[in-house]
């Protein structure tokens, strides 16, 4: 199996699969082909990989004799990978199929199939448990079938259990033990069809949580666009349907936000070549055939056109939006989208924390993405001082507008006046939507800097703020609520209105250097980190052009440098030094074997392969450490893959080192 990673996003991946007949770019589409009546290229409107049935080409003598004798590539006239599929699908429509499971396989390998399927029992949603149970078994005897009586084929085994998440979750745990190459995720059409899409949400991520990170999964059956980007932030690799010929058959055109029928059209819906050589009179006017290829054409291309918009979201770091946008086009797909919520803490693990785009607040749904989940998590690394001082939304960064804060204050807790506590002493933190709380010193770090959000909250943004905030102030035992942040988020129910401060014009407000970098180190490695890296005297140097700081040094060695575009540290070698003395082992170590000591002490870059132990929490696009079995630091790095993916791949890289020579 050749899979590899490229770039990440949620639970996304933008992948290379390498098969005997090409590679293909991940997440993709593979178009059906009906053997002996496909009269579209496919390849002509994006399709990289197809999907075909074995089971009919078996049935048909001539389909059969030319599979066999020249191949199943010759057969339907295409060039790159193919898939099969073992009959499953004429299993579940009509009850049997006339061929056994050992002969399907071997009949793949024989026509030259890149990737083959075993024959599944594919149990439909909410049978009852004992049936489900009974069938899995079927499918996971076929499954271990099938591996003996192949010789060089790649074989898909399909994840099945019906709508019982953990049926699904054990079905995948086996299969993910066994050697297969492709995981599809089946019997979830009828799911689809009847947009039960939070049942679909409960059978995927109960299947993907349970599959090896290293292998794609491909949600069987999944052609319409509007479902491709939420199962694509799933984790979901390959999709495949003939929903591209029969919503045509049917005078039905898709739209990445629904479809659309020819009799109700005034205009045609977009700029594909279909859309603007032809008007919906002309199109209604043809004769059947025509009309149908012209409109399967339109449904291609817009199926391609929204899986290229997938990858290059998943690149830019938004895939997040865009699912949220394409969610909204249902009210069964928004339903499913809020049930991800309760995946939280899986998706974050998976999410890298830096991206290239900025957080685009679009709805409530946005308060449960994983940056939001992932930042609460990391405020409870950072020691509280005893008071604080909480400060409305302002212009960004935060800090740089302190003198156009609001003056007027409501103290909560404590009996000091403000102009009485020593500012070093009081933490200020701005409360904002989505990420609750931003102290001051992390007012330039991703993506707490790069985030818009509408001044006008929503219901579900105040009750989410206001639960953050009573949390926090538990922590502090003085405590000043601007006026404005007291009764936007509705403290008074909590807090009855107190004392009323006015804070001087001349009270100067801002945050130490030393605070800012210690709290950075604390919230990007973990409580204490700050104080490690950045003991004693050192030296902070900031940009001339912006005056933000750019480099810490210690006696002329640099500790860290606080990147740009998103505001944390990346190390240097005495920063890895000191961070590898106070981290304990494995905590953001990436461990290689004998073989790769020396690569990595000459500053190159880690592969999976080499990899024998790793820290299990590391997030991709991370600082990480990489050591011997001893423990000793051999260089550092940027992780591309986060923990589990670099213990289950065994290629690609793991780790773009920067700096070795330790």
């Amino acid at each position: 199996m050749n899979f590899e990673i490229k770039y990440k996003d949620a639970r996304a991946r933008l992948g290379v699969l390498k098969t005997p007949h090409g590679n293909i770019k991940t997440p993709a589409l593979m178009p059906v082909i009906h053997p002996g009546k496909q009269t579209i290229k496919v390849e002509d409107y994006g399709a990289e990989l197809v999907i075909t049935n074995a089971y009919l080409i078996y049935k048909n003598e001539d389909l059969r004799e030319i599979a066999i004798n020249e191949g199943v590539h010759e057969l339907i006239n295409f060039d790159g990978p193919i898939m099969t599929d073992s009959g499953s699908f004429q299993l579940s429509e009509y009850g049997d199929v006339q061929i056994t499971n050992k002969d399907i396989v071997k009949f793949q390998e024989k026509i030259g199939t890149d990737i083959g399927t075993s024959l599944d029992i594919p149990t439909p949603p909410s049978v009852k448990k004992v049936r489900a149970q009974k069938d899995l078994e079927i499918t996971l005897q076929r499954a271990r079938e099938a591996l003996e009586v192949r010789d060089e084929l790649m074989l898909n085994s399909v994840v099945q259990g019906s709508t019982y998440p953990d049926l699904r979750s054990e079905c995948a745990e086996i299969l993910g033990k066994m050697d297969f190459q492709v995981h599809p995720i089946g019997a979830v059409v009828p799911l689809m069809e009847s947009y039960r899409y939070k049942e679909l949400v409960e059978v995927v991520m109960a299947s993907v949580t349970h599959l090896p990170d290293s292998r794609p999964r491909h949600l069987m059956g999944a052609g319409h666009p509007m479902v491709f980007a939420l199962a694509v932030a799933m984790g979901c690799d390959l999709f495949d349907s003939a929903a591209y010929i029969l919503y045509a058959e049917d005078d039905r055109l898709l739209m990445p936000n629904g479809t659309i029928k020819l009799e109700n059209l005034h205009e045609m819906p977009c700029s594909c070549d279909v859309c603007t050589n032809h008007t919906p009179e002309q199109l209604r006017q043809m004769g059947k055939k025509e009309r149908v290829q012209l409109i399967a054409q339109h449904n291609l291309l817009i199926s391609f056109a929204e899986i290229r918009q997938i990858r290059q979201a998943i690149i830019q770091g938004n895939l997040w939006e865009l699912v949220e946008q394409r969610c909204r086009a249902h009210p069964f797909l928004l339903e499913a989208l809020r049930t991800l919520k309760n995946y939280s803490e899986d998706l974050e693990k998976y999410d890298p924390p830096y991206k290239k785009s900025a957080f685009f607040y679009s709805g409530p749904e946005s308060l449960n993405r994983p940056e939001v989940y992932r930042h609460l998590m990391k405020m409870d690394r950072i020691p509280t001082q005893k008071s604080v001082l909480i400060l409305p939304r302002s212009r960004k960064p935060y800090s740089e507008y302190l003198y156009d804060i609001p003056r007027r204050y409501y103290q909560l807790k404590g009996n000091e006046e403000i102009t009485d506590i020593p500012l070093d002493d009081v933490q200020i933190t701005v409360v904002d939507v989505p990420f609750g709380l931003i102290p001051l010193e992390l007012d330039q770090v991703y993506p707490l800097a790069q985030n818009e959000s509408p001044a006008d909250y929503d219901e579900d943004s105040i009750c989410m703020v206001n639960k953050v905030l009573l949390d926090y102030l538990k922590n502090f035992q003085t405590v000043f609520v601007s006026e404005d942040v007291w009764e936007t988020f509705q403290l008074g129910g909590k807090f009855p209105m107190n004392i009323v401060h006015e804070i001087p014009e001349n009270l100067k407000l801002g945050v130490d250097d030393n605070q800012r970098i210690k709290m950075i180190a604390d919230y990007q490695f973990g409580t204490g980190a700050g104080e490690a890296l950045f003991n004693g005297d050192v030296d902070i140097v900031k940009s001339r052009k912006t005056r933000k700081i750019r480099h810490v040094y210690a006696d002329q060695e640099l500790i860290a440098t606080l990147r740009a575009s998103d505001g944390v540290f990346v190390m240097g070698r005495e920063g890895a030094r000191r961070l590898h003395s106070f981290l304990p082992y494995p905590k953001n170590r990436v461990v290689v074997n004998q073989d790769a000591e020396p690569f990595a002490r000459e500053g190159k870059s880690i592969f999976a392969k080499f990899v024998i132990n790793c820290d299990i929490d590391i997030h991709a696009k991370e600082e990480v450490l990489i050591v011997n079995e001893e423990d000793q630091l051999l260089a550092f790095g940027k992780s591309v893959l986060n923990g589990k993916e670099i213990l289950d791949f065994n290629i690609g890289q793991a780790v773009k080192t920067r700096k070795g020579g330790f």
